[in-house]
């Protein structure tokens, strides 16, 4: 663990990354890459002791919303 972690860019397009959307073509491969991306997320968050800080320049990852309290 980390006394502080920033996990930056968490914008829409950003986590899902869009280019890796675009090259799925079976839906439950993109259901995979949203679980793996979903958790990727996840885990940068947790590893914060003390002070975690998320960015977004744009329009925010709907990820985020999983990690309000």
């Amino acid at each position: 663990m980390f006394r502080a972690v920033v996990v930056m860019a968490c914008d829409d397009e950003i986590i899902v990354l869009q280019e890796r959307i675009e090259i799925v073509t079976d839906d439950s491969d993109i259901q995979e890459v949203y679980e793996t991306e979903r958790h990727l997320l996840y885990v940068a968050c947790t590893r914060s002791r003390d002070y975690l800080l998320v960015t977004s320049e744009d329009i925010p990852s709907e990820f985020l919303d999983d990690l309000k309290m």
